[in-house]
């Protein structure tokens, strides 16, 4: 989708504060027919503008009690290096985020622990095992200031 329309952002707007509001509701509110407000999220979401619907759970409800940010460097960036980290990143489950960067560090992982005797291990069991790594650099988050899970429309 190459351009967002009035009533697009309308909806964007809208399911971005409510993903579980009802296309009734929904159509009420951006101005449109029920029929015609779902073929617009039908498109929205066919096209890749709306990527998913999920709950935000509080990892600390789940006692995970810490945060680090955590700096890798590969031994190279060759595509089949950068791949392999990759798929076996996406096998960890306290990996939280994962992203490909410029500069310094090949990659920055956001990851969630229980304590700094469960972040030993994921350091131990997970990270360190990572294919390719050959440095990694671990800061832990005192407080999170924001969370923002919308972008602007």
């Amino acid at each position: 989708m190459s351009r967002l329309d009035a009533i697009d952002a309308a909806i964007l707007k809208v399911v971005q504060q409510n993903g579980r509001i009802s296309n009734a509701e929904l159509a009420e509110r951006v101005g449109l027919s029920p029929s015609a407000c779902s073929r617009r999220l039908d498109i929205l979401e066919k096209s890749g503008t709306i990527n998913g619907y999920h709950a935000r759970v509080s990892p600390k409800a789940l006692d995970y009690k810490m945060i680090a940010i955590v700096h890798i460097s590969l031994s190279g960036q060759f595509a089949k290096t950068l791949a392999e980290f990759e798929a076996a990143v996406k096998l960890c489950p306290n990996v939280l985020v994962c992203y490909l960067m410029s500069g310094e560090y090949d990659y920055i992982l956001r990851v969630a622990a229980k304590d700094l005797e469960d972040y030993e291990r994921i350091h131990r069991d997970w990270l360190s095992a990572l294919p390719h790594v050959v440095k990694i650099n671990s800061s832990f988050a005192l407080r999170e200031i924001i969370d923002r899970p919308n972008v602007g429309v």
